[in-house]
């Protein structure tokens, strides 16, 4: 049997990405997902491939930075198949967040970072637990970030709601570990999805500088956080809640003085190729 026949799913930030690749898992794997985006089609292209390879999947446009947006991402999932067991809180949309530090940055800008990075999951919770707790249990999982286990500059919104959010992962899991609602964070490293294959396609010299600062010497794919989203929604994950995975290929694990020296040795000698840099 699937690990998740008969489990209903939600994944916001579902239509492409570390969302889409993570809809696509769990449908392989045997559940009903709602795929909930903002884009304009609201993730109808994932759907049809989900459903092309035989999986069952509906989309929702949806903002999950408002209430509404949220609770009908929830509700919608519970009327279409009777139940919810899995919600992946993975939307975010990093040009709300705003750049700069809190000199600089708006309360605006603070605010839009907040709602769709942050208070979308305390949101989610507030919906998706009464139905969970019907369900049995049920597991959620909220996308955090190396970013919130380390600091860069200029990205005080960035970096402090990611932290927030292994905060809130934490507390929910004290809360409703009674209920049997597991609740965990992921925190990637740099994932290329497909909006980076398109800037790395134009500047692939970087893309092997970014490479060279992991152990792995090797970024991430979409698919390899979308394995550890869907163990940590799955049995084998039954006795872990409350915990903040790291899947960044040891990018945070590395002794900083030996990393630097490195890449300054890497930088070196690439440096007629090395033009461009993401951020």
């Amino acid at each position: 049997m699937p690990r998740f026949s008969d489990r209903v799913a939600v994944v916001t930030g579902g239509a492409m990405g570390i969302g889409g690749a993570t809809a696509r898992q769990l449908a392989e794997d045997g559940a009903r997902v709602l795929v909930v985006d903002i884009v304009p089609d609201g993730g109808l292209r994932n759907v049809e491939t989900i459903r092309g390879a035989g999986g069952t999947a509906e989309c929702l446009r949806s903002d999950v930075s408002t209430e509404a947006g949220v609770q009908a991402a929830i509700e919608r999932a519970v009327s279409l198949w009777g139940r919810l067991d899995i919600v992946v809180n993975n939307a975010f949309a990093l040009d709300r967040a705003g750049r700069g530090d809190a000199v600089r940055i708006s309360e605006e800008e603070w605010d839009q970072g907040m709602n769709v990075g942050l208070k979308a999951m305390f949101r989610a919770a507030r919906f998706a637990v009464p139905h969970l707790r019907a369900a049995g249990g049920g597991a959620i999982v909220n996308m955090s970030s190396v970013h919130g286990l380390l600091a860069e500059p200029g990205q005080l919104v960035y970096e402090t709601l990611k932290a927030g959010v292994i905060g809130l992962t934490r507390q929910l899991a004290v809360e409703y570990g009674p209920d049997n609602i597991r609740v965990n964070a992921i925190c990637p490293g740099h994932i290329v999805t497909e909006r980076m294959e398109t800037r790395w396609g134009e500047h692939p010299e970087t893309l092997r500088y970014f490479e060279e600062q992991y152990p792995l010497r090797r970024t991430g794919t979409p698919k390899d956080i979308a394995n550890a989203i869907a163990f940590l929604c799955s049995d084998e994950a039954s006795f872990i809640t409350g915990q903040a995975l790291v899947v960044d290929g040891g990018l945070s694990i590395q002794l900083q003085e030996h990393l630097a020296t490195r890449l300054a040795r890497y930088a070196q000698e690439h440096v007629d190729t090395l033009k461009w840099y993401p951020h």
